[in-house]
């Protein structure tokens, strides 16, 4: 059986980056209301202030203009986050940083400051608040994947999930994938998130992430398609996944 990938370009990661923030953004405020928005808004304050110390740990100083560092609103609106990032880069390089803050980067860094404001103040309601933003967020990218694979012609199968994925791997990750008969079988080694996570010391919060994301993609692109995560880079080094079709249920996407 081929596993051939498809032509189907990747969707950008400020497209990616900026639905996450809208749906954690939307859920938070589903549960705390005007208080919770308050403290997202904090948690991107603490983001903005990473920022412009990484900028200071530059070789050259660099007086970083306001329309070069990410806010609440270009946050949420993916062309004004590509806009503000390239700048952000540009100041970054202009300041002499030797590895600019990849994109990926940028997304961990603020869910994390995010998560960390909401489950500081408000404990577990506050996990289960962020949990539900990505859950919605990862069910939104499957319907979109299954969508994808309908483009060319394939339905929503277990063979056609990762050849039709929606986001692009850089070389900040690394991993391997193995089709068996009757599941497909990845381990990352390396994950420009949890990577990152573990290097700002903020694993409790990227790992909400971590432990809703790939569930929920999955059953957005067919109800009957389950994964398995049962080891995680944040936890054991790595992150180890099972894709799995109930076979005897399949209802795959007719549209």
């Amino acid at each position: 059986m081929s596993h051939r990938e498809t032509n189907l370009k990747p969707v950008s990661m400020f497209t990616i980056t900026s639905k996450l923030i809208n749906h954690v953004v939307q859920s938070v405020s589903e549960h705390f209301g005007e208080d919770g928005l308050a403290l997202v808004k904090k948690g991107i304050n603490h983001f903005r202030d990473e920022l412009i110390e990484t900028v200071k740990a530059g070789a050259q100083p660099y007086e970083l203009n306001e329309d070069e560092l990410l806010d609440f609103e270009n946050l949420l609106d993916s062309k004004k986050l590509e806009e503000t990032y390239k700048k952000f880069v540009h100041a970054q390089e202009s300041a002499g940083v030797e590895q600019p803050l990849s994109i990926y980067a940028v997304m961990a860094k603020v869910f994390a400051h995010i998560a960390k404001a909401i489950v500081d103040e408000y404990g577990d309601k506050g996990k289960e608040a962020i949990k539900q933003g990505v859950g919605s967020f990862g069910n939104e990218r499957g319907r979109h994947i299954a969508k994808r694979a309908a483009s060319v012609g394939k339905p929503n199968t277990m063979e056609n999930y990762l050849t039709h994925y929606d986001m692009g791997r850089s070389d900040l990750f690394q991993y391997e994938t193995i089709y068996h008969p009757t599941q497909i079988e990845q381990t990352f080694t390396a994950c420009a998130f949890g990577d990152q996570w573990k290097k700002d010391g903020m694993g409790e919060y990227g790992i909400l992430y971590c432990q809703m994301i790939d569930p929920s993609i999955a059953k957005g692109y067919n109800q009957n398609f389950d994964v398995v995560h049962d080891a995680y880079i944040l936890k054991e080094g790595r992150c180890h996944f099972l894709f799995q079709m109930n076979e005897k249920t399949d209802d795959s996407d007719k549209e």
